[in-house]
């Protein structure tokens, strides 16, 4: 047999084992947490038309999606994100009576990265959306149920660092930063290189003051304290608003408990073009990116007919999983498989033995002698 067939391609990998029913044990509890929650599940394909994501992202990374073509031509992708497919979805049959929607969702997603970049292609997600509520307990809610879905898992040592992508678009727009060099700069941001983010500003013509203003926009980073930093550094409505809107998430935040888990951090971006305000991340030591990712996006499904505020979050299980395991963290495993022996004269009375123990949960199997 050839060699190859024996392995899987880069960028994939086979789950069997222990690790295999952690994992499931694991989304069990999240899921629970979101059921918990009012969240009810939906599913969406595996792979989608490429339009559904074609403006959502960036030239470069629109590169890294997985395409193919069905017999009429069409493109096709494998999903490389939830969100769209949601809202897309939503916006067909959920959004008629204007009444807050929450859905949960399990499944995996696909990016063809770079095999430098050591990130799997295929990764397994867990996460919530909520649609037709633009408030700020909206907001508390599902960043509240990030915290509440992390503890479930065992996962105690982590931060969700929330910033709001109004505050740095309203700095944009102020300094005059056109769509297609305020997405380059952001790219550049979210990658912290800083310099090309300086180099693509000073080209533009931008004033010093906001030039520097952009690419120090992570400095605002740290506890509330930081969102008075920031406010005391703009004057334009749009960031201030941003500013305001965080102070009031972080009052209801300290409502549901949960403000040792929180820090804000306005350079907190994403290259996905549809987040439209508070947008948040959640991150662990053992592992070199965010764990979960989520924030709003107010305009996405009215691309799809249906305009409706929105926010979720979604959780990568891989990640996840590797930071429990380098953390020793306790870990809830399958129960253990009892043995029940037989012979061809006893396998009668052992068959009704394993049989009784299954009813009763446990896991069971009959062994010849």
């Amino acid at each position: 047999m050839n060699k190859v067939l024996l392995h899987t391609p880069d960028g994939v990998r086979d789950i069997y084992g222990a690790e295999c029913s952690d994992r499931l044990i694991l989304a069990g509890k999240i899921h629970e947490v979101m059921k918990s929650y009012g969240y009810l599940d939906i599913d969406t394909p595996t792979f989608e038309f490429f339009d559904v994501f074609a403006e959502e992202i960036n030239a470069s990374d629109a590169r890294e999606l997985f395409k193919f073509f069905d017999k009429e031509g069409n493109t096709l992708v494998l999903r490389p994100d939830f969100t769209p497919s949601i809202a897309r979805c939503a916006s067909k049959v959920m959004l008629e009576d204007k009444e807050p929607v929450r859905v949960c969702y399990e499944g995996k997603t696909f990016l063809n990265t770079s095999n430098l970049q050591g990130k799997l292609k295929e990764n397994s997600n867990i996460g919530v959306e909520l649609m037709n509520d633009s408030s700020v307990y909206a907001d508390a809610e599902v960043i509240a149920l990030l915290v509440e879905a992390l503890k479930s898992t065992g996962l105690n040592d982590f931060q969700i660092s929330i910033g709001d992508a109004d505050f740095y678009k309203g700095i944009c727009e102020e300094a005059g930063i056109d769509e297609e060099t305020e997405e380059k700069i952001r790219g550049y941001i979210t990658e912290k290189n800083y310099y090309a983010a300086e180099n693509i500003l000073n080209e533009s013509g931008v004033s010093p003051k906001h030039s520097k203003l952009i690419v120090n926009v992570a400095e605002f980073i740290g506890s509330d304290e930081a969102l008075d930093m920031a406010q005391s550094m703009v004057t334009n409505k749009r960031s201030l608003d941003a500013v305001k809107r965080l102070k009031d998430l972080y009052k209801v935040l300290t409502n549901y408990g949960v403000e040792k888990y929180i820090s804000f951090d306005l350079g907190n971006l994403s290259k996905f073009n549809y987040y439209t305000g508070v947008i948040f991340s959640a991150y662990t030591y053992g592992v070199g990116d965010a764990i979960a990712k989520g924030g709003r996006y107010d305009n996405l499904t009215g691309k799809y007919g249906k305009k409706a505020p929105a926010i979720g979050f979604s959780i990568v299980i891989d990640d996840l999983m590797s930071a429990l395991y380098r953390q020793n963290a306790d870990v809830e495993h399958e129960s253990d498989i009892a043995v029940v022996n037989y012979t061809s004269d006893t396998f009668e009375a052992a068959l009704k033995q394993a049989k009784e123990l299954r009813k009763n949960g446990t896991h069971v199997v009959l062994k010849a002698k």
